[in-house]
């Protein structure tokens, strides 16, 4: 039993891939049949010359450069006199044919299909001729073919008949055969259509009985999707007929859509393999269904649709509204791609070519006039810029949540549906979105379904002590990651910017050397970087802003309402004006992730702990708690022994506190921590509703800090005083923010009743207790370090990961 190839117009491009094409036929001992396409480009060349022909444009000068190319590749393949002239016969038997034009399709076909007939004489050559064991056979003294409306049909008996006789008179083993040209009925030339040797080579595959098909070409296999949308499409180990005819049909560029059906009739497997990496094994196509881990294998695109649709109230529960409106368009020679209609039959739509929109538009319009000038019909409505989406697979059969997840991911994506098909096969979804959303709605749903990584375009702002702690983070987290979990996220760094510059990248940035990347960056502009982050080619857009600037924070609300997903530990969104809080919050429902656990407990999980709570039907009674770990560590070792100055001095050098240790002693980075926790728990607070204890005295406020450090020892006094009197009763010293039921907020210095939790934490943590209705007596404690650039870009990055892993990646 032989085995078949089929080698592609790529494959056979010039003198050095056929001899390549040779090596590789000439590793199998087995009898083979190769079908051949014409040269990368010559059929199109074919095709412009028999245009130019016909229409009366010149034509001389491409021919001879077509002409020349013939002859080179044979000359580099080795020919001998005897091959160079029957080449040159076949060229000047198209100058002939060309000098003479005809508007009779057999004369179009015949220039058509020289191209398979001199790249076939040329692979016969390199494999060493009939002296080699090669035979030629050229498809139109065998292949019988009719034409009908769904493209060519086989005359089997016709051709096996053909084929016998051949062989009579050809007894060498190994045979290459011209493809995509045959005869029709009448004995004319004809052609089997565009990309038509893949279905050769199915047809000869099964006339000669092979037991294999390979199909070479110059990918490794049928891959997920289009790679040049996808660039982590993955190749398929295998797939079912039916799946390879679902993607052949809807634009996968590997098969031709009719290359299935004399496989699928003779039960013939075929493998895809790449002619540059013989190596790879390949996809192989079978009858045999092999399950995966995702219910899709694979997703494809079609562009340049329009949807088409007829709406009305007179439509409703009318018998042949659709068989009149398809033999509209079947009349018209209108190509239906999808059909999609509600139960409600108040409107009816299909997706065609963008080409023929207008034409299907009016031949629709002419079928329903009477109805549309009565008013039972409101019309016909065409909308452009249309793309199809496919997602195919054998595993979907069944399978519960597959049309959930395609739907989920193309949401997360910020991608509308405009219409769905499925048929009753479950094989296949079909939707028709936006042709500008299309390939961030490719990526998500490819990415949904598991195939490659989450990807999310990632901008940083405020890449300061926090911003370079999260960036060696990433970092490192790139570093152990396992390339081989395609569901996990793909965190792609793509612009950084501070106050003053930005720097955006096509491609991905390296966390590690991210920020050294200014000096070859540009001033900064908010909206060409948040422009360039929401990039249309991918699926999800991420800003994490790790400034403490609130123009950035006033621009959250139109990010997340534009699908942009935010993650910040900058409390100016959270504890700013009001109405901007709720203009975010708002956002939030039709629009990106807002996540912000940051801004409180740095890297501790307050607010999502508070949040878990109220989410159950918890309801919040108090807050009280230790903000802040300079003041945690300062009030822990204000014991007495030693004047505040001193303590306060010790925590500065050791960098506990801000350059101007007046921002830790305000309160106000307090307040607004407790202003947050307020507005998540449903409350609206704002900093001027917080009773706020500011521990520099009046006098030590405005002047210069030099001169405040000087003048440390002014806030010894009234300090020990208040621990004096707090000694008096066997308490200490803390600063604490606090909350009640009824709303009212104030952070400031108390003395804590004895076994207070504040004061039983270490020097610098933070301590937060909710009491709720659960958590009555005993409170709900939240304690750790509060404070620190790599406990907060800890935070910051835990925020990151749970957006990922909502938009659908793996754990």
């Amino acid at each position: 039993m032989c085995h078949a190839h089929k080698f592609g117009g790529s494959s056979v491009a010039n003198a050095e891939r056929i001899h390549n094409v040779a090596a590789l036929l000439r590793a199998s001992n087995s009898p083979r049949i190769v079908v051949v396409s014409a040269m990368q480009g010559v059929t199109d060349n074919l095709t412009a010359l028999a245009n130019a022909a016909l229409s009366a444009k010149p034509w001389r000068c491409n021919w001879t450069t077509l002409r020349e190319r013939q002859l080179r590749s044979a000359r580099e393949l080795g020919a001998d006199d005897a091959v160079h002239a029957w080449l040159d016969r076949e060229l000047q038997a198209l100058h002939a044919l060309l000098s003479t034009p005809s508007p009779q399709p057999e004369w179009f076909a015949r220039v058509q299909g020289l191209g398979e007939v001199w790249s076939s004489r040329l692979l016969q050559l390199a494999l060493g001729d009939e002296a080699g064991g090669w035979t030629r056979l050229d498809a139109r003294d065998v292949l019988v073919v009719r034409h009908d409306e769904l493209g060519a049909g086989v005359d089997w008996d016709a051709s096996r008949r053909n084929l016998a006789a051949w062989r009579e008179t050809h007894r060498q083993p190994n045979v290459v055969i011209t493809g995509f040209i045959a005869r029709d009925g009448d004995g004319a030339i004809t052609t089997l259509g565009r990309n038509g040797s893949d279905y050769s080579s199915a047809i000869f595959a099964v006339l000669f009985d092979a037991a294999e098909l390979t199909i070479w070409t110059d990918v490794d296999g049928v891959l997920s999707a289009d790679p040049r949308l996808v660039p982590d499409a993955v190749c398929l180990e295998s797939m079912s007929y039916a799946e390879a005819c679902e993607l052949a049909y809807f634009g996968a560029k590997v098969l031709h859509p009719q290359t299935m059906a004399p496989a699928m009739q003779a039960r013939l497997p075929i493998r895809i393999r790449n002619t540059l990496n013989p190596a790879a094994p390949g996809t192989l196509i079978s009858k045999t269904f092999e399950p995966a881990a995702s219910p899709v294998k694979g997703l494809s695109l079609v562009p340049d649709m329009a949807v088409l649709e007829l709406v009305g109230a007179g439509l409703i529960g009318v018998p042949g509204t659709a068989e009149r409106m398809f033999a509209a368009l079947h009349a018209e020679g209108v190509s239906v791609t999808m059909i999609s209609q509600g139960s409600s039959e108040h409107s009816i739509c299909c997706v065609v070519r963008a080409g023929q929109a207008e034409r299907g538009r009016g031949a629709v319009h002419a079928a329903f006039s009477a109805a549309i000038a009565n008013g039972q019909v409101e019309g016909v409505r065409v909308t452009t810029g249309i793309a199809v989406l496919a997602a195919v697979g054998d595993g979907m059969v069944g399978t519960p949540g597959v049309s959930a997840r395609l739907f989920a991911g193309l949401a997360q994506a910020g991608v509308n549906i405009r219409a769905i098909a499925q048929g009753a096969s479950e094989r296949n979804i079909s939707v028709a979105i936006s042709a500008a959303d299309a390939t961030r709605g490719l990526r998500a749903v490819h990415s949904a379904f598991w195939l490659s990584p989450q990807t999310l375009s990632v901008g940083i702002i405020g890449p300061g002590n926090v911003g370079r702690a999260l960036l060696a983070q990433l970092a490192q987290a790139s570093m152990q990651r396992d390339g081989s979990d395609r569901g996990g996220p793909d965190l792609r760094l793509r612009a950084i910017a501070n106050s003053r510059r930005m720097h955006l990248a096509q491609r991905a940035l390296d966390p590690a050397s991210a920020h050294a990347l200014f000096d070859d960056g540009e001033a900064l502009d908010l909206d060409r970087f948040t422009a360039h982050v929401r990039a249309a080619h991918l699926p999800h857009a991420l800003i994490v802003d790790c400034s403490g600037s609130d123009a950035v924070a006033a621009r959250y609300a139109d990010w997340l309402a534009a699908g942009i997903h935010v993650v910040t530990p900058n409390k100016q969104a959270g504890s700013g004006p009001l109405a901007r809080w709720l203009a975010i919050r708002t956002a939030t429902r039709r629009g990106g992730h807002f996540r912000y656990e940051a801004t409180v407990g740095a890297g501790l999980p307050v607010i999502q702990t508070l949040r878990s709570q109220l989410d159950t039907g918890d309801e919040l009674l108090e807050v009280e708690g230790v903000f802040s770990g300079t003041l945690a560590w300062l009030f822990n070792s204000f014991d007495g022994s030693a004047p505040f100055s001193q303590l306060l001095a010790e925590a500065r050098a050791l960098g506990y506190t801000e350059p101007d240790p007046r921002d830790d002693l305000s309160g106000a980075d307090v307040a607004r921590k407790l202003v947050i926790l307020a507005r998540e728990a449903g409350r609206e607070l704002s900093l001027e509703d917080v009773e706020v204890e500011n521990l520099v005295p009046p006098a030590l406020r405005g002047i210069p800090l030099d001169d405040f450090l000087a003048r440390l020892h002014e806030l010894d006094a009234p300090l020990q005083a208040r621990l004096d009197a707090a000694n008096s009763e066997g308490r200490s010293l803390r600063y604490l923010a606090q909350l009640d039921h009824d709303g009212n907020a104030r952070v400031g210095l108390v003395a804590p009743e004895p076994g207070h939790a504040s004061l039983h934490g270490r020097l610098s943590d933070n301590l937060i207790q909710f009491r709720t209705r659960r958590y009555a007596d005993n409170p709900l404690v939240v304690q750790g370090p509060g404070a620190g650039p790599d406990v907060t870009a800890a935070g910051v990055f835990g925020d990151i990961l749970a957006i990922a892993q909502a938009v659908g990646a793996r754990r």
